[in-house]
């Protein structure tokens, strides 16, 4: 991911940061505690396209 795209993204819900986790190619909002898909280099800032993160995933 492009960290000059990962400055100007935000999270489509709250408008918050977005951090790049590079294992599981997901954009996540830790406000919100969702995880947005990238898919082929392209994020997918859809809510209905976000899962949930679990507590346990935070840590």
């Amino acid at each position: 991911m492009d960290h000059r795209l990962l400055e100007i993204l935000a999270c489509p819900v709250c408008k918050g940061k977005l951090i790049f986790n590079k294992e599981n190619q997901e954009l996540i909002c830790q406000l919100d505690r969702l995880a947005y898909p990238v898919q082929a280099g392209i994020p997918v800032l859809l809510e209905f396209k976000a899962r949930c993160i679990s507590v346990k995933e935070e840590s």
